[in-house]
């Protein structure tokens, strides 16, 4: 059902059954409302909304049901989707003088509005690229509304050459309401029909997922192709993959190769997972001169406290992100209980919004 504001369709929420609302979300809705008006009433500037908050707040429902009810060119993405087309476009446009003016005048020409999910910010060149970017998106007058689990002033706090990265917070400050929708309730949790899709050291679990799930017979171990991968299988069907956590998480795969499976798979598999918990490695100072042997204020910096196994969990992360978000069940069997699977280490704080999804994911209405 499409409503004609952000408002109508809040509105209309609150009058379901089962619906939970809260101080946050109404402010929440406020700020879109005011930038739906805004949009379709011809006004000039007009503010875009950043909502940040922990998990299961419903930011991203509140911004689904804004992108819903635009009647003016928008482009919905997650943010990770958004800067792999930033990437590529920006290596197409290698030569020009200013490759980012030039994306964002294609960009402004393509839609009035930009809405995208779960802005966050741990790479350098990201980093880099942003800090600009954000800034002649808002010059060419481009709307942008997004979600966070982080608010502006803490995006890429930390991070190395951070003060790359600051004209961009101030372009968010200046062009974009930044709200707190931080209610106490995780809305994920409410009460619906489970079904199991995590199990712990239930190594026939998958098996029997994997038959009731194919609609044609198993093609049996073996590799397949996705893009330019290959990929270890335990079985796969046309509709149906299963793989071993050391053969998706630890193999050399991207975002994209995720996508890919996403577009191809109507259901994910997968096993043997590990415990992701490890301890944080003590910080190491990187040297700027040439032997490594003195301490120059001007070359040092700390490298973050990484474990050896944040590789492989930023792919997990990636693989569960990519699932929810295109509605693919994700059945996993592990070594450990959900709630015990991250516990410690350097991603926490993003993992906190992947535990939230999986738990989300054990409920009937996600998916099949």
């Amino acid at each position: 059902m499409t409503f004609e504001s952000p408002l109508a369709s809040y509105q209309h929420a609150i009058a379901e059954e089962g619906f939970v609302s809260d101080e946050a979300q109404r402010r929440a809705v406020g700020a879109l409302q005011a930038c739906h008006e805004a949009l379709h009433q011809g006004r000039a500037p007009i503010t875009g909304v950043y909502l940040w908050g922990p998990v299961g707040r419903g930011k991203t429902w509140l911004m689904d049901r804004f992108y819903q009810s635009l009647r003016v060119p928008a482009r919905r993405q997650h943010f990770h989707h958004f800067m792999g087309w930033v990437h590529q476009r920006s290596f197409q446009l290698t030569g020009i003088p200013d490759p980012l003016q030039a994306l964002a005048r294609e960009l402004s020409q393509a839609v009035r509005v930009l809405c995208f999910d779960e802005l966050f910010v741990n790479d350098i060149g990201d980093a880099i690229i942003l800090g600009r970017l954000f800034q002649v998106m808002f010059e060419h007058g481009v709307v942008v509304v997004c979600t966070s689990n982080q608010p502006p002033d803490q995006l890429y706090a930390g991070g190395f050459n951070r003060e790359r990265f600051l004209p961009g917070i101030a372009a968010i400050k200046q062009h974009m309401q930044v709200v707190a929708v931080d209610g106490g309730e995780d809305h994920r949790l409410h009460p619906g029909v489970e079904v199991q899709r995590y199990w712990v050291n239930q190594a026939d679990a998958l098996a029997a997922v994997f038959q009731a799930l194919s609609d044609v017979p198993a093609s049996g171990g073996g590799a397949i192709s996705v893009g330019h991968r290959s990929i270890v299988t335990v079985q796969a069907s046309d509709t149906v993959l299963w793989c071993r956590y050391a053969d998706l998480c630890e193999q050399p795969l991207a975002a994209m190769d995720f996508m890919l499976l996403c577009d191809r798979f109507k259901a994910i598999l997968l096993g043997e997972v590990p415990s992701l918990s490890a301890q944080q490695r003590p910080g190491r100072i990187a040297r700027g001169t040439e032997d490594a042997a003195m301490r120059v204020a001007a070359g040092d910096r700390e490298l973050p406290q990484l474990s050896v196994h944040d590789d492989s969990v930023r792919r997990f992360i990636a693989l569960v992100d990519e699932c929810y978000d295109r509605k693919v069940p994700l059945f996993i069997e592990a070594k450990v209980p959900l709630e015990r699977l991250y516990t410690e280490g350097y991603l926490a704080f993003p993992f906190r919004r992947t535990l939230s999804r999986l738990q989300e994911m054990q409920w009937q209405r996600f998916g099949l």
